[in-house]
């Protein structure tokens, strides 16, 4: 069966999450890997055996992404571009299909990640702008950029995240390396674009990061309190939890 990677993108706004969501064997909310099965599923003639699309990562509800990447296999070849065209066909407008490439069978769109990059979108409006509602966080309040350049060097580096791990977090060690983190500002946009790169990240981790990077930009955190963060490990200490909708899984590397 020739296994083919994928690179998709969507609109997280009106999913709940990636990954397929049961309740008694029967998936009960909308998900973006319960459509692309569907979709991969119809490709094959509906096959004995369900074909199951495996995902680089689980992105929450209201999550976006720009450039998840898939893999699955069919009981038959076709051409990439037909791939790439007949899936665009069958899959709802909020999910679109990038990129198709055949692979090797050893390949997993998840095992064989090297490092993720995510972008977080805010917009610094005084009032939610009813067109970025569910594309951006908001942050409302006054905002000093050059204290949120000169703290995000802070989270590079191998460090204990423990303190930006939600209490749903399931991994085995909260240990991460974040290789970059800046932040575009957008004047025209009235927006701040931050971008995170490493290893991996925990659950909630980037959110709960832009959350505390926003409060030392407002002054209600010294410059350098990441770090005091890193070092006590504690989740409350962080506090505030920036919205899903500002999220976007940006791309996927591989050795």
């Amino acid at each position: 069966m020739p296994r083919y990677k994928a690179t998709v993108s969507y609109d997280g706004s009106d999913f709940f999450g990636f990954q397929v969501q049961t309740k008694h064997g029967v998936e009960c909310q909308r998900t973006v890997q319960g459509e692309l099965n569907k979709a991969v599923n119809q490709m094959a003639k509906n096959p004995i055996e369900p074909i199951k699309v495996v995902g680089a990562s689980r992105t929450d509800t209201g999550v976006h992404a720009f450039g998840q990447v898939v893999h699955f296999d069919l009981p038959f070849n076709i051409h990439e571009i037909g791939v790439r065209k007949g899936l665009n066909t069958l899959l709802p407008r909020d999910i679109l299909i990038q990129h198709v490439e055949k692979v090797s069978d050893n390949f997993h769109a998840r095992f064989n990640t090297h490092a993720k990059r995510y972008i977080y979108r805010v917009s610094t409006q005084d009032y939610t702008d009813p067109f970025k509602r569910k594309y951006t966080g908001h942050f409302q309040w006054q905002l000093d950029t050059k204290r949120i350049q000169l703290a995000l060097p802070d989270l590079i580096g191998e460090h204990d995240f423990a303190s930006f791990a939600a209490s749903g977090n399931q991994t085995a060690t909260t240990i991460r390396t974040i290789t970059r983190a800046d932040v575009e500002i957008k004047e025209s946009d009235q927006e701040l674009v931050f971008t995170f790169e490493g290893n991996a990240f925990l659950y909630n981790q980037i959110r709960i990061m832009v959350g505390v990077l926003l409060e030392i930009g407002n002054g209600r955190r010294d410059i350098h309190d990441i770090v005091r963060l890193i070092a006590v490990k504690d989740r409350e200490q962080a506090r505030f939890t920036a919205p899903a909708s500002g999220l976007y899984l940006d791309e996927i590397y591989y050795d």
